[in-house]
């Protein structure tokens, strides 16, 4: 569990977050003293406009506060973290923050302290003789009929949606009454559930007691912390199996909130607790998007992927899933052009617009153009298919068998990924020679050129660019040699067009000898075999290049940043270096 924080005073935290939303979002104002972030009076307001309050504890950004803006809420209340405001908060933000002369919606999410003083607060202001509407938003499976009893579902991500189509619907002029209505009827078509990794970390306290198994994961778990419904392996596929038949199973009397037609239409949400990177959100939207296809023939009308109602730093996941159903309100008005109206809200974010949606169907098939490369022009630049894959086979197995000793090295010298990155880029090399099926001949530029294409695809980062950069000079400087009659690909052809890739290899990186990179194994071997056209001379020259290493101070790379220079300096040569050497090794040694 992640218990550093940069902040120790969850209190002072609250307020200067909200005070934030202030600084990104000028149209609103906030009152610290009751924690009410609400549209200033000066903004811009359309008439005949029904009021949003809307709010709960604190820790859910960037619900509550978040959604407030033109097109969505116009008040949000917080309490500290994970505890509700009070009645009196409340009371001040629907009387007082907000206009009142065509009423007030008051929606907090469904749980029992918020629906105490949220309705308490309700009560007050119809006192006042405000005409005033409470609706408490529950959308959670995770927790069936049978335990939740009369509490009713617990409200999560997908309260966003509510949210987000009652404020459009408002500010298109709807009335109270058509507003409230909105809410009742997307909260009846509503399903979500979540699923967590570790349980959160509320800044300021002491480490929790109770964990979640590493390789487990809790399904259903309550963005207080709240037990789910089981746990289960934190392996993805299953998990968003397991998940859906929870969300969708009609079967199950216990969790089944929603039936499911074959024409009906869903909105699909995808809510981030707050501690998962944005890389593994997308990749579980695309799975739970391929399962929803496969299983249950379901393609959703909208995806909307994002953070809008966290856990703190909660390392999993909500799934929510929308029936679209008729509003009975009339053009414009309908479920998707509610979702799809622009707000000036920084916690929706869903910029994708109806036009956008309407003229592009996901998974629609792509023509794409043509390569601008043209087809690959043969060489009379020959060398023996079997002599290039003896000589190359070699180079790279060595390099294959050296990847724990590089990655040795790159972990004490630099982020670690050194020795996979070239390991990676060895076996597809490896795999290209092997296949019978890959029409290499003896056009010595052809299967370059090949070559540079796997390299180009399967290495990545700083030195797949590299090595991508050289073997593509490499080819220009074989290419150069071309003549009308044969010319055998011989050591001297090698070595000029080695020379060439070196000089243009110079033009895009600022690497010298000295700089500790593989220029150092590189330009020795380079410099060397075209002065003595021997590959095993010259592969001792990248050797010795390689050791020198061991001594330099890295002044480009990773390295750089690299503390405790003292501790390897004299002993440790550059991973990328050594492993070029091994491969050049390996290649004299099999000439």
């Amino acid at each position: 569990m992640q218990t550093k924080h940069f902040f120790s005073d969850p209190n002072h935290l609250v307020l200067t977050a909200l005070h934030s939303l202030t600084l990104t979002n000028p149209s609103l104002a906030l009152d610290s003293q009751h924690k009410i972030v609400f549209r200033r009076p000066d903004a811009s307001r359309k008439p005949n406009k029904v009021s949003i309050v809307t709010g709960g504890g604190s820790g859910h950004e960037p619900a509550f506060a978040g959604f407030v803006g033109a097109g969505l809420c116009d008040a949000s209340v917080g309490g500290t973290i994970f505890a509700s405001p009070s009645a009196e908060q409340i009371r001040i933000a629907a009387i007082d923050r907000v206009p009142t002369d065509h009423g007030v919606l008051i929606i907090p999410m469904n749980y029992t302290g918020d629906v105490l003083n949220f309705g308490m607060a309700t009560e007050k202001s119809r006192a006042a003789g405000i005409r005033t509407e409470f609706f408490a938003i529950g959308d959670d499976v995770g927790v069936g009929r049978q335990k939740s009893g009369k509490v009713g579902r617990r409200g999560i991500g997908g309260g966003a949606l509510v949210l987000k189509m009652i404020g459009a619907l408002a500010d298109a002029g709807g009335s109270l009454d058509e507003v409230y209505g909105l809410a009742q009827l997307a909260n009846k078509n509503l399903v979500s559930l979540g699923s967590s990794l570790e349980r959160v970390h509320v800044p300021g306290r002491g480490e929790p007691e109770d964990s979640i198994p590493m390789g487990e994961v809790e399904v259903g778990m309550g963005i207080h912390n709240e037990p789910g419904s089981h746990r289960a392996k934190a392996d993805l596929p299953p998990l968003v199996t397991a998940m859906l038949r929870q969300l969708l199973d009609e079967s199950d009397a216990d969790r089944a909130y929603i039936t499911r037609k074959p024409e009906d239409q869903f909105v699909l949400l995808l809510n981030n607790l707050g501690g998962v990177s944005v890389l593994e959100l997308a990749g579980i939207t695309d799975e739970i998007y391929r399962q929803l296809e496969r299983d249950y023939q379901i393609k959703p009308v909208r995806i909307i992927q994002g953070t809008f109602l966290s856990s703190l730093n909660g390392l999993g996941f909500g799934v929510s899933l929308l029936k679209i159903v008729d509003t009975g309100l009339g053009a414009g008005k309908s479920m998707l052009e509610l979702l799809d109206a622009p707000s000036e809200a920084v916690g929706w974010s869903s910029p994708i617009p109806t036009s956008t949606w309407a003229n592009h169907t996901i998974d629609a098939p792509v023509k794409l153009q043509e390569s601008r490369l043209a087809a690959e022009n043969p060489s009379n630049v020959k060398l023996d298919p079997a002599v290039i894959k003896k000589v190359l086979s070699a180079g790279l197995q060595r390099v294959i068998r050296a990847e724990p000793e590089v990655t040795r090295y790159d972990t004490i010298v630099g982020d670690g990924d050194c020795g996979i990155g070239l390991k990676r880029g060895a076996e597809a090399i490896q795999a290209l020679l092997d296949n019978p099926s890959a029409g290499l001949n003896d056009d010595a530029v052809a299967t370059v050129n090949r070559i540079v294409t796997v390299i180009e695809n399967v290495m990545d980062g700083t030195s797949g660019a590299i090595y991508a950069i050289f073997v593509n000079a490499l080819a220009h400087g074989l290419r150069a040699q071309d003549q009308a009659s044969t010319v055998p690909a011989t050591t001297e052809v090698w070595a000029k067009a080695v020379k060439h890739a070196v000089e243009s290899l110079a033009k895009y990186t600022p690497a010298k000898p000295g700089d500790r990179t593989l220029v150092d194994a590189l330009v020795p071997f380079a410099d060397t075999l075209v002065e003595t056209l021997d590959p095993r001379v010259a592969a001792a020259a990248a050797q010795q290049g390689t050791e020198a290493t061991k001594a330099m101070k890295a002044s480009l790379g990773r390295s750089v940043y690299v503390g405790g220079v003292e501790e390897w300096i004299g002993k440790v040569p550059d991973p990328g270096a050594f492993g070029l050497s091994e491969f050049l090794t390996g290649l004299a040694e099999a000439v």
